[in-house]
């Protein structure tokens, strides 16, 4: 359905579902959850900001995080539309740091916006969630939030200046500000380039990481994740078909096999039988 799969884009070269993917759930409840995000933290920003820079932070940060989600997808599939949202909480953060001077309750603000956002990555640990998309969203939208979301200082374009204060702010924005912006489009730019050549050429981003699948989903005694089915004595397989082909990865060894045609179920557990011998 225009889900995120890396067997799909880097090999077949479907590249639509890096957009395709920022508009799929996977059910009412992922539907409903998103839905009370986006008003919660959507309508601040764009109260804020305008609805042409959070859209732009959306899309872009969206699109940052399903390149670099489909690095480390292995076999799975993602439904990418909670990527932008955890954008435009990188963005709400990075407005934080960048406008610090225009916010009265400095401390509050910082906590409250440092935890939510924490509380949000923190439940991508568990199961069937796709957290690396999360994660580079989030990157992504922050480094959008410091190019897009800058403020004039406190007291610049005053025009009454109480004679206990210092004299007008001449200058609208803070030298940090300046360093921020330009660092984040670097960053930007870099990633965005480095992040497409990696697809076009293919890379399993999981095959050189091999403790990066532990930021996904943390093993614990109530679930299980994919790589603890490696410990089984069990073959045990999954696939993606697109295209007339199916891609079969087996659990226990990691090995990988292309198919062409359509398979039954009995076919495909004696495949992945023979797979994992």
């Amino acid at each position: 359905m225009g889900a995120l799969s890396w067997f799909a884009i880097s090999q077949n070269h479907q590249y639509w579902r890096l957009i395709s993917c920022l508009s799929l759930h996977v059910g009412l409840i992922h539907l409903f959850v998103n839905i009370v995000c986006l008003l919660f933290v959507g309508i601040k920003l764009e109260q804020k900001f305008g609805s042409g820079k959070l859209g732009s932070i959306f899309f872009l940060s969206g699109l940052g995080g399903s390149i670099f989600g489909e690095l480390f997808l292995e076999h799975r599939i993602s439904a990418g539309a909670s990527i932008p949202l955890f954008g435009l909480l990188g963005a709400m953060l990075s407005d934080l740091i960048t406008n610090f001077t225009v916010y009265n309750l400095k401390c509050a603000s910082f906590t409250v916006v440092v935890l939510l956002c924490m509380v949000n990555l923190t439940i991508g640990i568990f199961p069937d969630n796709d957290n690396f998309s999360h994660f580079w969203g989030f990157i992504f939208g922050l480094l959008l939030g410091f190019v897009l979301l800058m403020e004039p200082q406190y007291g610049w374009g005053s025009k009454i200046i109480p004679p206990d204060r210092n004299p007008q702010v001449v200058s609208k924005y803070n030298g940090y500000q300046h360093v921020l912006w330009v660092g984040a489009v670097i960053l930007l730019i870099v990633g965005y380039i480095v992040g497409i050549i990696l697809i076009a050429r293919g890379i399993d981003g999981s095959s050189h990481c091999t403790w990066c699948h532990y930021l996904s989903c943390i093993p614990s005694p109530w679930w299980k994740c994919d790589a603890e089915q490696q410990k089984s004595g069990q073959a045990s397989c999954t696939y993606v078909m697109s295209g007339g082909y199916m891609f079969m990865r087996c659990l226990n060894n990691q090995r990988t096999q292309l198919y062409n045609g359509l398979f039954s179920i009995s076919s495909l557990k004696v495949l992945c039988g023979r797979l994992c011998k």
